[in-house]
């Protein structure tokens, strides 16, 4: 069995702290080996990562706060379990881009937050996947994704 939490570490990638919700809902809930996990809001270490796709942000921005995302819902993920190794693959990401209406990249946007399942999970990262547009997200920020985990 793969090592996931020393995968991050030979990827370079640091987890941030498990975001606390912003409202009245949990952070993850589980139920029986399915872990579900809100919707995480772009960010990075200067803050929110805001804006429009297709109106101040291209896609490799809009990839890169999806990105963000995920990486606030595998340090949620760990958190509800206490360790990555407990991942037995992603099941499905939901992920919504703060779009213009002629924006039609929204799949490219969210593969920001795919490719890093993959690159950590290997093919337990492979997933069922939506990728819509909204006309806007909470806080103005560029990407919003929720995501289903399989856990041991």
């Amino acid at each position: 069995m793969q090592d996931f939490d020393q995968r991050l570490t030979e990827l370079g990638i640091e987890l941030p702290d498990a975001p606390a919700p912003a409202a009245n809902y949990v952070p993850y809930v589980q139920t029986g080996n399915l872990l579900f996990v809100s919707g995480q809001i772009s960010a990075n270490a200067d803050g929110l990562i805001t804006g429009k796709i297709g109106d101040g942000l291209d896609v490799e921005a809009g990839a890169k706060a999806a990105r963000s995302c995920g990486l606030s819902l595998l340090a949620q993920a760990r958190a509800a379990t206490g360790s990555l190794n407990k991942i037995r693959r992603v099941v499905k990401l939901t992920g919504f881009v703060n779009s213009t209406p002629d924006f039609g990249d929204q799949p490219e946007v969210i593969n920001g937050c795919s490719d890093l399942m993959v690159e950590v999970f290997g093919d337990a990262g492979r997933h069922a996947r939506a990728a819509v547009s909204a006309g806007s997200l909470p806080r103005n920020v560029a990407v919003e994704i929720e995501a289903i985990f399989e856990v041991a």
